[in-house]
């Protein structure tokens, strides 16, 4: 057989793998989105309401008009930096389940900061201070169940969910007792540090939260995409994720690699709480997180642990969480916490089995372009 027909049949043997391993980063999204939708439709049924007007009313109070699309960049802001914090710490065979305590504890060290500086700072040098600052407060409480897991093997799921109750509490008495303005649990107003939003720079975004913040994260996610693959700690900390043996006989020094890991998905998570602090309201403000910290778990799980995917998981939810606000007038707001939780159990249950075929089907073609050629090399 030819050196130019080995070549043909490797090339489209390549072609045949690149082709399955394209549908497998592309199909089980699609199949668990087609699930979900399903289940929506069931139950949109069962209160009497026809699902494409539901739908229409949902994609028109979310992406059919500016402000719609405003609110839901803002919540995928928070969102994606939620998600990334975890997917980060996922990767190292991690579960940081802290998030919720970690973005409250970066918005109030930003908002610290914009306080302490001056008034007159310039918004090139307070915007990076404050950032810096929600970044080093989160990771300092990320550190902590990082620490007790690489020193005394503690769980990091059970410390980083009773460290959020500590947190949480800690921040409400700090700002109740010293910080907040009269009647209030909030802070005063920053002095400096403050980023646009998308409002000032196009009128048509007028009243949505969107902001500046938004490029940040987005910064956050490829710097995160970088250093998982194209770095050497990167690398250390995804082999510590599949094989934590293997890789400290390699080398890798595991306990170090699991409190930098903690140490930098709590700085992610504690970014998020730049969105609300700096982009939004100007001031730290007791409650603010919502539920994102642990809505980013889900948000990661979706975005199958990839920092570009968390990006579109993190629009998904957005658009979901934005969307039960824009239906609540015929149906009830908590249909859409039903559709999440769907795309979630959708996640879990139907797209292992989809990339077991698809795997499979992998195997097969690759199988059978290997008994192709050596059948032909024979002949030749």
């Amino acid at each position: 057989m030819s050196t130019s027909t080995t070549s043909a049949w490797r090339t489209a043997g390549s072609r045949e793998l690149m082709s399955l391993r394209l549908w497998e980063a592309v199909l089980p999204p699609i199949v668990a989105l087609c699930l979900a939708a399903v289940i929506g439709d069931l139950l949109i049924l069962s209160f009497g309401e026809s699902p494409a007007a539901v739908f229409t009313m949902l994609l028109k109070g979310t992406w059919g008009n500016p402000y719609g699309i405003g609110q839901v960049l803002y919540k995928t802001t928070t969102l994606t930096c939620t998600g990334l914090a975890f997917a980060l710490a996922g990767r190292a065979g991690l579960f940081n389940v802290g998030a919720e305590g970690q973005l409250a504890a970066g918005g109030f060290g930003a908002a610290v900061v914009g306080l302490l500086l001056p008034e007159a700072t310039p918004a090139l040098l307070a915007v990076p201070i404050c950032v810096m600052a929600a970044m080093i407060v989160g990771g300092s409480v990320g550190a902590v169940p990082g620490a007790l897991r690489a020193r005394f093997g503690a769980s990091e799921v059970i410390v980083t969910i009773m460290l959020n109750f500590i947190v949480l509490a800690l921040l409400n008495w700090i700002v109740s007792a010293k910080l907040h303005l009269p009647e209030t649990l909030r802070t005063p107003d920053i002095h400096a540090g403050r980023l646009p939003r998308l409002a000032d720079l196009f009128t048509m975004f007028s009243g949505s939260a969107a902001n500046m913040v938004l490029l940040i994260a987005i910064a956050a996610a490829v710097a995160t995409w970088w250093y998982l693959f194209r770095t050497r700690n990167g690398y250390e900390l995804r082999a510590v994720g599949l094989q934590p043996d293997a890789a400290e006989y390699g080398g890798v020094h595991v306990p170090r690699v699991i409190l930098g890991t903690m140490a930098l998905s709590g700085a992610l998570a504690g970014l998020g709480g730049v969105n609300f602090v700096l982009g939004y309201k100007g001031y730290y403000e007791d409650g603010f997180a919502g539920g994102a910290g642990f809505l980013g778990i889900a948000v990661a799980l979706v975005g199958r642990n990839h920092p570009l995917g968390i990006l579109l998981s993190a629009m998904l939810f957005a658009t979901l969480s934005q969307g039960g606000l824009a239906v609540n007038a015929i149906v009830p707001k908590q249909l859409t916490d039903i559709l999440t939780a769907a795309v979630i159990l959708s996640v879990a249950t139907a797209v292992p089995e989809v990339q077991r075929q698809l795997r499979a089907a992998a195997a097969s073609t690759m199988a059978a372009l290997t008994r192709t050629q050596r059948s032909k090399e024979g002949h030749g």
